[in-house]
C-alpha cells in the first residue's frame, strides 16, 4: 500500500490529474483510509512541490497544475473525510486588503496552505477591514492572512488589524501578512503575529502559529 501512496505523491508533483484520480480510487478500493491517502499521498506530494518551488526547481504554472491535481484527489476523499470526522489542521482566512486588486501571491499561499492540511477560506481582493472581521466571526479561523502588493495599500493592513482588535477578536486569531512592500519590521510595527516573504514560508508559518 505504501507504493500506491508514493505513486499518488509522485502524481501530485507531476500534475498528473487523471493518474492521481485513478490512484486515489484504487487506494480506497484496496482499503486505505481516506485520512491516510490525504496525509501520505496528497499532502506529502504537495509538500514536495512547495520545497521545489522554494528552491526554484518548479515554477508557478507547474505549482498551479499540482494544486489542481491535489484538489481533484481531495474531492474524491472529501465525503469520506467528513463522514470519518477527519479534521483539517485548522481554518485559515485569506484576503487582499482594501484598495489592492492583486491576488496571485494570495492564491499561491492558499494552495500551499491547502497542501499543508488547512481548510482555506479565500475572501478575495479589495477587502475593507469589516470583511475580515465578519469572516473571523463566521468561520472562526486559527490564522488570518493579509496580502498587499502596493505601498499605497499596505497601511490598510494596520487598519484591518485595528478593526479586528476593536471587535474583540484579536486574541482569538493569529494574523500573518505578506506582499512585496511589507517586511518583518512592518509586521511588528502594526502588531501582526508574523510575516512571510513567499507562499511556502507562509504555509510553514501558519502551521507553526496554529500549533
Amino acid at each position: 500500500m505504501g507504493d500506491l501512496l508514493e505513486q499518488i505523491a509522485a502524481g501530485i508533483i507531476e500534475g498528473n490529474i487523471q493518474g492521481v484520480t485513478e490512484l486515489v480510487q484504487k487506494a480506497l478500493d484496496q482499503g486505505s483510509a481516506a485520512g491516510q491517502i490525504l496525509e501520505a499521498g496528497l499532502i506529502l506530494g504537495m509538500n514536495e512541490v512547495g520545497k521545489r518551488f522554494k528552491a526554484g526547481e518548479m515554477f508557478i504554472p507547474e505549482v498551479l497544475r499540482s494544486a489542481k491535481t491535489m484538489h481533484t484527489g481531495q474531492e474524491i476523499l472529501r465525503p469520506l473525510l467528513a463522514a470519518g470526522g477527519t479534521l483539517p489542521a485548522g481554518k485559515i482566512v485569506l484576503g487582499t486588503v482594501q484598495g489592492d486588486l492583486h491576488d496571485i501571491g494570495k492564491n499561491l499561499v492558499g494552495m500551499m496552505c491547502e497542501g499543508a492540511g488547512f481548510e482555506v477560506i479565500d475572501l478575495g481582493i479589495n477587502l475593507e477591514p469589516d470583511k475580515f472581521v465578519q469572516a473571523i466571526k463566521a468561520h472562526q479561523p486559527v490564522v488570518v492572512g493579509m496580502s498587499a502588493l502596493l505601498t499605497t495599500t499596505m497601511q490598510a493592513m494596520g487598519r484591518t488589524l485595528k478593526a479586528i482588535e476593536d471587535a474583540g477578536l484579536r486574541n482569538k486569531v493569529k494574523v500573518i501578512i505578506g506582499g512585496a512592500p511589507v517586511d518583518a519590521e512592518f509586521a511588528e510595527r502594526i502588531g501582526a503575529d508574523g510575516y512571510s516573504p513567499n507562499a511556502v514560508s507562509a504555509a510553514e508559518l501558519a502551521k507553526k502559529l496554529a500549533g
